[in-house]
Formats: C-alpha cells, sequence, structure tokens
C-alpha cells in the first residue's frame, strides 16, 4: 500500500495487465480521475477504483516503510527536465518521458502533474500540490521561469541550490555524528564494564577476606554505581523513557523549539553554525529569487520562512517588513546583529550599485565555503579530543578493576 502527501486520499484498485493477469494494490491521487489516469499510464486496465477510508490507511504497515522522495530524486529530475528544456521538449512531452525514469511515490507524483499539465495548468500550480517534495523555493523560481520563457535557465541554477543545500546538510551530520557515535560507544563500554565486571570482581574480593571498606576509591564509587544500576534498572529504564518521550514532544512544540534555539545562540560554536548558515541561507537564497525576477516583497517573504533557527528567523521576519516598509536592506538586517560587518558592507555597496542580487550571491556562496571550511576543521579536532575522552574513561574503570585485583594478591602473600 502506498501513502502520499497529507490530505491526499488513497484508493484501492483491480486491474489487469497486458497479460490479462489480475493486479490488487492501492495507489494514492488528488481524484478518482487521477488514479485511473495513473494506473491507465502505468498500462494497467482498471475494473475496480474505489477510495480508502482515513481509518483504514492509518492502519497499514507498508507506509510506514514507504521512502520519502529525497534531494538525489530531486536534483536528478531537475536536472533531466532541464536537458530536455533546453532540446527544445515541449514541458509536457518532457513529464511523459521523464515518468519511465523514476519508481515509487515519485512516479505517481510526476503522473498527476502530467494530468494537470494536459488540463492546461502551470507547472507551478502542480508543483504547490507537493510542498513536501517541493519547497517554496523551488516553486517560486519555476513560476518565475515560465514567465520568463526560461525554464531550464532557471532549473540549472536549481540544481545548483539543491547540490550545495545537500553538501551543507551533509557536512553538518558529519560534524556531529562523530561525536553522538563515540560518546554513545563510550556509554556502551562504560555500562558493561560497571554492569557486569565490577560486580564480579568486588564479590571475588569480598570472598577473599576483604571488606567493602577496603576496596581502593574508584573501585568503591564504581561499586557503588553498579549497585544502583542492578537494583533500579526496570525504574531507571521508564524514567529514561520518559524524560526522552518529554524532551521530543516539548521540542515539537513552538515554545520548546524557540527555548532550544535560544540555548544554541548561548554557545560559541553551535551560535556560529546557527548565524552563518542563516546568512548564506538568506543571502544565496534571495539573491537568486531577484535574479530571477520574484519581486522584493515576495522574496523576503519566502527566504524568512527557510531559516531553521527560530530566533533568528523573527528577527529576520521583523526586518522584512521593515526593508518592504522603507526598502533599506542593509540598515535593518545589519539591525538584526546575525550579520557579519563585511557581509553587511558588501550588501550595502550591491544595493547602491544596482547590483544587489548578485552581491547576496556572493555573499552566500562566501560564508557556504566558510561553513563547509570550519565544519571539516571542526571534524578534524573533534576525532582526537573524543578518543582521548573515551581512553581516559577507559583507563579509569580498567584501573578501578586491577587495583583490588593487586591488594587481593598482596593479601595471598601474606596468608602464604
Amino acid at each position: 500500500m502506498f501513502f502520499g502527501d497529507i490530505g491526499m486520499p488513497l484508493y484501492k484498485y483491480e486491474s489487469f495487465n497486458r497479460q490479462g493477469k489480475k493486479i490488487i494494490g492501492t495507489i494514492d491521487a488528488p481524484s478518482f480521475q487521477s488514479a485511473k489516469n495513473i494506473l491507465q499510464g502505468q498500462g494497467l486496465m482498471p475494473s475496480k477504483i474505489e477510495e480508502v477510508s482515513a481509518i483504514e490507511q492509518s492502519f497499514s504497515l507498508k507506509t510506514i516503510f514507504e521512502k520519502k522522495v529525497d534531494t538525489k530524486t530531486k536534483i536528478l529530475f531537475t536536472k533531466q527536465l532541464s536537458v530536455l528544456l533546453k532540446a527544445g521538449i515541449p514541458l509536457l512531452q518532457c513529464f511523459e518521458l521523464l515518468i519511465e525514469q523514476f519508481e515509487g511515490k515519485f512516479k505517481r507524483v510526476l503522473f498527476d502533474i502530467k494530468d494537470g499539465l494536459k488540463a492546461g495548468e502551470s507547472l507551478e500550480s502542480q508543483l504547490k500540490k507537493y510542498p513536501k517534495i517541493f519547497s517554496n523555493v523551488y516553486v517560486q523560481l519555476v513560476r518565475a521561469g515560465e514567465a520568463s520563457g526560461k525554464l531550464y535557465v532557471i532549473l540549472n541554477r536549481l540544481i545548483g541550490y539543491l547540490e550545495k543545500e545537500e553538501e551543507t546538510k551533509k557536512r553538518i551530520k558529519k560534524a556531529m555524528s562523530y561525536p553522538i557515535f563515540m560518546i554513545s560507544f563510550s556509554f556502551i563500554i562504560v555500562v558493561g564494564l560497571i554492569v557486569f565486571l565490577v560486580p564480579k570482581i568486588t564479590k571475588l574480593f569480598e570472598q577473599m577476606g576483604g571488606g567493602a571498606q577496603d576496596l581502593p576509591g574508584p573501585t568503591l564509587f564504581l561499586k557503588n554505581v553498579s549497585e544502583i544500576i542492578l537494583n533500579n534498572y526496570v525504574s531507571l529504564s521508564i524514567l529514561i523513557i520518559i524524560l526522552v518521550g518529554v524532551f521530543l514532544y516539548w521540542k515539537s512544540t513552538k515554545a520548546g523549539q524557540y527555548k532550544l534555539d535560544e540555548l544554541f545562540l548561548i554557545f560559541p560554536l553551535t551560535s556560529y553554525f546557527s548565524k552563518i548558515k542563516a546568512v548564506s541561507q538568506f543571502c544565496k537564497t534571495l539573491g537568486m529569487l531577484l535574479e530571477a525576477g520574484v519581486n522584493l516583497s515576495e522574496s523576503l517573504d519566502i527566504v524568512t520562512k527557510i531559516i531553521d533557527n527560530q530566533v533568528l528567523k523573527s528577527k529576520l521576519q521583523k526586518a522584512k517588513d521593515l526593508i518592504i516598509k522603507e526598502g533599506k536592506i542593509s540598515k535593518y538586517l545589519k539591525d538584526t546583529g546575525i550579520f557579519p560587518n563585511i557581509a553587511i558592507y558588501m550588501i550595502s555597496t550591491g544595493e547602491q550599485s544596482g547590483n544587489l542580487d548578485q552581491m547576496l550571491l556572493n555573499v552566500g556562496n562566501d560564508y557556504e565555503v566558510e561553513l563547509a571550511e570550519v565544519t571539516d576543521g571542526i571534524v578534524a579536532k573533534i576525532s582526537p579530543i573524543m578518543t582521548i575522552i573515551t581512553g581516559a574513561i577507559v583507563a579509569f574503570i580498567v584501573l578501578s578493576v586491577f587495583l583490588p585485583m593487586m591488594n587481593m594478591s598482596k593479601f595471598l602473600g601474606q596468608i602464604g
């Protein structure tokens, strides 16, 4: 069973393929006719199509496992569409050719867009139906491309935009993944040693005639931690699950996300990442929209919505209203406290020279490169630091285990 965008109906169908074999399945489509058209486009002859209720949809196991349309797929689609349009192939025919290049959910989306184009709708209006796949930036640039008659040129710019955006996400993910892995690995090792090894060593020590008071300080500390974990592991597990659940719920709320983003702006490293990423996103996207012919008011409205940090987004939205009212971009961007002075100077220069779109693109590209370089530098530095920390923790536990063993050897020597 397939699962489409929220609000899109799901249809059960019975059909026959070209070999006469009966096929039963489900498909998501905006209407009964669209579902029928999609099936026929797949070479099937539907004999029965009926809408599935929302309750039936919610209990489908297969909906959980259907893959989302990733950025790589969107980039491939955009590249192929641009090449076909540049070759002079009509838009509707482009989609008829592209449909065969994709599978799953995205293929059904392309079928539906093709049906809309065939009915005389614009590509922009069809892309708008899938906001989880095609962002507002993507849709607005396509609209500008359709209006200018140079859609393939705009699509080429979109390819670069999507590729850079994906590259930035991967770099930040890479910067965070190694520390998370090392912390998780260290935690598993520490818990394993505390729960399984420390109790055996301390028990053996006590069997040899030593008392708990005779245990070395580090070993006694780990023994107490071990007893707390072993005696209360059920309660501790429930408590951890509750705390994680409460945190995730709090984070999902507007107030929680805002507070978390405020916290990110307190620490120098996370504050730097949040601000530089916002500057790069804002400048690159605004420059690209203005260059494509989208008006300033609409461009600012789109750009302020794509900023991830809610605190920075709020500041930029306030600046947006003043910019639209007075038309002074650099002045009110400076007041936000987000943009570095050099960025403000470059934007002001572009504003005065009438070359604002290109200057914004330059600023966005410069800070994107800086963000990439800093991210790579942090990854290079984090690896040895995390290795040292992990080694120190494991060394402490090993020492705590071997100290009582050494004491046992001395004790046995005294008996002998």
